[in-house]
């Protein structure tokens, strides 16, 4: 019997990608922030061309509730702050891997699943000694579908995205930086109003962390009140 090779729509990847709920980042962070007892914040954009966005005041809301709800107050005015809260957020371009899996006949079992690398890559440059140059990147999900079936392979398309969103902390009165953290995903949605509320919620799980601790943070956005489950990360 011949064997046959068909493409997978996206739509159709899209729609398996879809049936997963939970939502999973790598979050490292070091710190050195002293215990929290009201200390006054305001929070600005890294990237200046941010200043004034709504966009950016969205996402700034939601790291404004988590410091408040961590024993923090945001501040009247800059001036009046103790400490500036620096945040940044970004989405790569989008990747693409064909793969394939047996056709109809059943299957020969899922790959390994995610092949993060032990570092991250560039993207957040500048921030001395916290982020910016770190290594190479994610290293993608894991092996497609495995084994063959009597009715053909299928060949398929997968997009997949990088995004991260990273904080910084500085001290006003000396510049000294407190806290910096990040908190990247690979998915198949470079959709930013559904990315960066899951990445805050993972960059503050355990908030503020162990210094130079790195974790895996994995939870359902739909189900906030289960307490997300963290694990060792690489």
């Amino acid at each position: 019997m011949s064997r046959t090779t068909k493409l997978m729509p996206l739509a159709a990847l899209a729609l398996l990608a879809g049936c997963a709920p939970t939502f999973e980042a790598r979050v490292a962070r070091f710190q050195q922030l002293p215990p929290p007892g009201g200390q006054t914040f305001v929070i600005e954009p890294r990237d200046k061309e941010n200043v004034g966005g709504l966009e950016f005041a969205t996402y700034a809301s939601l790291v404004r509730q988590k410091l408040v709800a961590n024993g923090y107050t945001e501040a009247q005015s800059p001036g009046a702050a103790a400490l500036t809260v620096k945040l940044d957020y970004t989405v790569g371009a989008p990747r693409e891997q064909i793969r394939t899996r047996p056709g109809f006949g059943g299957w020969g079992g899922f790959g390994p699943g995610w092949g993060w690398n032990p570092y991250w890559g560039g993207g957040f440059g500048g921030w001395g000694g916290g982020f910016g140059g770190w290594g190479g990147g994610f290293g993608g999900w894991g092996g497609g579908f495995g084994g063959g079936g009597w009715g053909g392979n299928d060949v398929y398309s997968v997009t997949q995205y990088n995004s991260a969103v990273a904080i910084k902390i500085e001290r006003n009165a000396d510049k000294t930086s407190l806290f910096e953290g990040r908190a990247e995903t690979v998915s198949s949605s470079n959709n930013l109003t559904r990315l960066v509320p899951n990445l805050v919620t993972a960059i503050f799980t355990n908030f503020p962390g162990n210094s130079g601790e790195t974790v895996r943070v994995k939870f359902d956005p739909a189900r906030p009140e289960m307490t997300p489950t963290v694990r060792p990360g690489r």
